[in-house]
């Protein structure tokens, strides 16, 4: 039977290759969870995303997946969203197991800051041209699920404002849960976390915002 070491060793290759293969925009690190909880990072690519180096610490989601035991009925986490340093990321880690224990978690994460940016800037060109395809304040969905539809409606919301999240002032993020709270936003179940994450705050912050006039 291999050691934890040799077997993490295999993975390291992988951090260039998926980086190489991924693109700059793809941020890449190999941890070994075999031994400690901090400073698990051994190896990784295109590290300045989120500023992590060799020798960082897990992440907050890592810590949880490792309390919670994820792994144990699953192989990976795909496709979910990430923030750090007012940056988003879509991301992806690999349970990596000798036998049935954790020894190591191999992420992906996927900057996807300048597509968000790019998707802002585009709808800002589309209104000024008079381009935005009908009429905004009249909306009505056939199909979408309750979860996707919240998401329609807070990044709605956001596209209208016509500034990034990272770029907003307080004020404007303000204004912004207190216009989905009058369109009744905040009574669909899991609002609040939307709102939070697409903003870039926490859920608490966005109650102050809420009690804010």
């Amino acid at each position: 039977m291999m050691t934890d070491k040799e077997l993490l060793e295999m993975y390291k290759p992988m951090v260039s290759f998926l980086s190489s293969l991924c693109g700059p925009g793809c941020e890449v690190l190999l941890h070994d969870v075999s031994k400690s909880d901090s400073g698990t990072v051994i190896a990784v690519a295109n590290g300045h995303h989120s500023g992590r180096g060799i020798g960082s610490p897990m992440t907050d989601l890592a810590n949880q997946i490792t309390k919670d035991k994820i792994y144990k009925t699953q192989d990976y986490l795909t496709n979910y969203h990430g923030v750090s340093k007012s940056k988003n990321f879509i991301s992806n880690t690999y349970f990596i197991k000798n036998e049935d224990r954790l020894i190591g978690l191999l992420c992906v994460n996927r900057n996807t800051t300048a597509i968000h940016e790019l998707d802002l800037a585009l709808a800002n060109l589309k209104k000024h041209y008079n381009l935005s395809e009908g009429r905004t304040d009249i909306q009505e969905d056939l199909s979408t699920p309750v979860e996707e539809m919240l998401s329609t409606l807070v990044n709605q919301a956001v596209k209208e404002a016509g500034v990034s999240p990272q770029r907003m002032s307080r004020q404007e993020k303000i204004n912004i849960v207190h216009q989905l709270n009058e369109q009744g936003v905040l009574t669909m179940k899991g609002a609040v976390s939307e709102i939070a994450r697409q903003l870039f705050v926490s859920e608490p912050t966005v109650y102050r915002y809420l009690n804010h006039k």
